[in-house]
């Protein structure tokens, strides 16, 4: 507490201590990582660094949307989250042997989309109805998000299956390409429309709450730390993840399980500061910002994901394969046409939120036992 204090009085920060410690710790705790890696007690604790380090994520991520207000905040923590996530797959696929295609890029952005789709938005749509009932969002902005979800989705991960130019859903280097800048201008456009066209679309519905109201913005300084440590957090979160995805990897051999588990596992992990947030909103009946958090995830994971991928593959002539197979497309397409149908009328209910998490939880499964 006098450590905060101090902070306070002397910086002018409105920030608690433990949310300036935790990222710091979580990359200190990087340097020294290898030389205790066969340590399961130091296992034990990078999975505490690790968990503190997300929390402090969501923490910086609620200040800094604070300041600048909506729908710019949840932008923000979607495209940090994706960025760091961009250069996790990028550096993994780099590492890979090169004798086949990588897979890697389709599996972490169908579980990423899988998560946030059935998991995290079921999550919210569940924790709202229970607390509300009913939950209010404006429907022509959720509706924008789905439609170009819908598109970019298919386009990336089903339509490779069905080009002839090359097999095994691969697609050639000119449409990856393509691919690539059809992911960009989708992605653009919805930036567009949600920031500046029909910034209204995305802002609830309502005023702010009267707890809210009463909170002054921070100033500039603790927005522009809180900023910097965001990064910072979300950086040690994916790099924590990379450290200890082989004691997972360990694991859930030992358990007979897939190891496409360990992407599910992993993309959890990085997808908790947003799936966090998400809940967060959602109990305090801001189911929009909720769906801003959660469906600009998802788009921003497959449309910068995908041109990062194509760019790498292009240069470093790295052959990946993008299509799915016909079981996890029926779980893809059906998870979309739910979401649209359970957000078509502007309101929620609690049975939305139980139909997501069971196909969210049919997906784990049908990954476990396939």
């Amino acid at each position: 507490m006098h450590v905060n204090n101090f902070i306070s009085r002397k910086l002018n920060l409105s920030l608690p201590y433990w949310a300036i410690i935790c990222p710091l710790l979580a990359i200190s705790t990087l340097t020294i990582a290898d030389d205790f890696k066969d340590y399961s007690w130091f296992t034990a604790l990078l999975g505490f660094i690790l968990i503190s380090a997300v929390l402090a994520a969501v923490h910086h991520a609620e200040v800094v949307a604070h300041k600048v207000g909506e729908p710019f905040g949840t932008i923000i923590l979607a495209l940090a989250i994706t960025v760091i996530e961009v250069s996790l797959i990028v550096s993994l696929m780099m590492s890979e042997p090169t004798d086949g295609p990588s897979v890697l890029a389709r599996d972490t952005v169908f579980a990423a989309t899988m998560i946030i789709l059935t998991g995290i938005i079921g999550i919210c749509l569940l924790a709202g109805g229970v607390r509300y009932r009913e939950q209010n969002f404006i429907k022509q902005g959720v509706s924008t998000a789905l439609i170009t979800l819908v598109a970019i989705s298919i386009l990336t991960l089903i339509l490779p299956n069905y080009l002839t130019t090359e097999p095994g859903g691969r697609f050639s280097s000119s449409q990856l390409i393509f691919v690539a800048i059809i992911s960009l201008i989708l992605y653009g456009g919805f930036i567009s429309v949600q920031t500046i066209r029909h910034r209204n679309y995305f802002l609830p519905q309502t005023s702010e709450t009267v707890s809210e109201i009463h909170v002054e913005k921070p100033n500039s300084l603790t927005s522009i730390f809180s900023l910097i440590l965001l990064l910072i957090a979300l950086a040690a979160v994916v790099l924590l993840s990379k450290k200890l995805s082989p004691t997972i990897e360990d694991m859930v051999i030992q358990l007979g399980a897939p190891k496409s588990l360990v992407g599910i596992i992993i993309a959890t992990v990085i997808l908790l500061p947003e799936g966090l947030a998400a809940y967060k909103a959602a109990k305090q009946d801001r189911l929009q910002t909720s769906l801003n958090l959660a469906l600009g995830s998802a788009l921003a994971s497959i449309g910068l994901t995908i041109p990062a991928v194509a760019i790498v593959c292009y240069f470093a002539d790295l052959k990946v394969s993008l299509g799915i197979d016909a079981k996890s497309s029926i779980l893809l397409v059906l998870s979309l046409f739910t979401v649209y149908l359970s957000l078509n009328s502007g309101r929620s209910n609690i049975q939305q939120g139980i139909v997501l998490l069971t196909l969210f939880l049919t997906y784990l499964f049908t990954t476990i036992v396939p």
